[in-house]
């Protein structure tokens, strides 16, 4: 089954394409400047030349469904369900967190935990454990403080994403890895995806939307004062 991946909650504009567990092509980029508009649809066609097939054989679409960039997500999920609806075919949405803790699982951590950076000292996170990938905690919206993750402090933990950086600031864990160059990708999306096609897990294309986990906030732009 050829499937199409994309990943669009980070500074990662991500896209995948897998037959089954084979993983045939990854275009990717991690871009400051959040390109997932000039960047997406040009990357789909990269990763179809680089798996040496065409769009129309693709039998389901994967999504990185969040949380995330607010804008980032609606990218992708409107590009998500043109696919799915053009080609008549399913829909599966993986939460992005997901697939941060792949590279980690196994390796001799307690626990992966997972740090999106949201705004301010404000991270999303997610607990996972650290050899079977088992979530522990759901994911959350959470501002950080010196007692923050306090329960783990004798624990061998990693803490991965672009909110460990602050995390490592602030946090009174001596002995805890932080690596803050880890976003989301579709690389590692496989498993779980072919892991919820096995279980018919398919989304409502009609109804589906990017888990935000907190409403869109967006910038009031100042008026000029009258002269």
């Amino acid at each position: 089954m050829k499937i199409l991946y994309l990943e669009t909650s980070s500074k990662n504009c991500s896209v995948a394409i897998s037959d089954d567990e084979n993983l045939l092509c990854v275009a990717e980029e991690v871009s400051e400047n959040y390109k997932q508009s000039e960047s997406l649809h040009t990357f789909v066609e990269w990763a179809l030349e680089g798996a040496e097939i065409s769009l129309k054989d693709i039998e389901a679409v994967c999504l990185g469904k969040g949380p995330g960039s607010y804008t980032g997500l609606r990218i992708g999920a409107a590009s998500a369900k043109g696919f799915c609806y053009g080609l008549k075919i399913p829909l599966i949405a993986v939460n992005s967190m997901e697939s941060m803790i792949e590279p980690f699982l196994g390796q001799n951590y307690d626990y992966v935990i997972t740090l999106v950076d949201a705004r301010r000292m404000e991270v999303y996170t997610v607990v996972y454990d650290g050899k079977t990938g088992q979530e522990l905690s759901p994911t959350e919206a959470k501002i950080l403080d010196e007692t923050s993750f306090e329960e783990f402090k004798d624990k061998k933990v990693i803490f991965v994403g672009d909110g460990a950086r602050k995390a490592q600031d602030i946090l009174q864990l001596s002995e805890a890895e932080f690596r803050d160059d880890i976003y989301p990708s579709t690389k590692y999306l496989v498993r779980k995806t072919l892991e919820k096609i096995e279980k018919k897990e398919f989304e409502d294309i009609a109804y589906f939307e990017p888990f935000y986990l907190k409403d869109f906030h967006g910038v009031k732009k100042k008026q000029k004062s009258e002269e």
